[in-house]
């Protein structure tokens, strides 16, 4: 019986101790998830992804280096699902659900990727034999700055917005 009580006493503390660690509420992520939603023509359009903020820093070619495939986003890969067969910049992307990648370059367009596999961590495994569709975008350049990525869409397209660039993706 002296040995039966310690047994107790530890599984009584392990549950407890359980029951506390259950309990700690998660802490919210320092890139917010955020979901916009549109019609582009007969097409609903849903972009997922995770909403960084400048905080003071650099962003392109800094943060986000140039000529390197980046995830348009933060944390998981941004996905861009439509109900329909849509064009993009003038070339057909099937009714489905992609990760959406952006490859920024220093000067001139850049780069839009539409790839097959959308559940991805970031850019770590991104395979370019996957991709559906790339197309070439250009930034531009704004007056106000956006302190936290925001996407928007609108009966023409969408565009990623974050600190001094909108990139317009034209979508009919």
């Amino acid at each position: 019986m002296k040995r039966f009580k310690p047994l107790v006493l530890l599984a009584a503390a392990l549950v407890i101790t359980a029951g506390v660690f259950a309990q700690t509420p998660k802490k919210p992520r320092v890139s917010p998830p955020a979901t916009v939603t549109g019609n582009i023509g007969d097409a609903a359009i849903t972009i997922n992804y995770s909403s960084p903020s400048v905080k003071g820093r650099k962003i392109w070619g800094g943060l986000v280096p140039y000529d390197s495939v980046w995830r348009a986003g933060a944390n998981e890969a941004t996905t861009f699902e439509t109900s329909a067969p849509i064009k993009v910049q003038g070339k057909l992307l099937p009714a489905g659900k992609y990760g959406f990648f952006i490859v920024p370059k220093e000067h001139g367009k850049w780069t839009a990727v539409f790839n097959k596999q959308p559940d991805q961590w970031g850019a770590f495994k991104y395979d370019a034999s996957q991709d559906q569709l790339r197309v070439d975008v250009k930034p531009v350049a704004v007056s106000a700055n956006k302190e936290m990525l925001e996407y928007t869409i609108t009966p023409k397209g969408f565009a990623l917005n974050w600190e001094m660039l909108s990139v317009p993706v034209a979508v009919k």
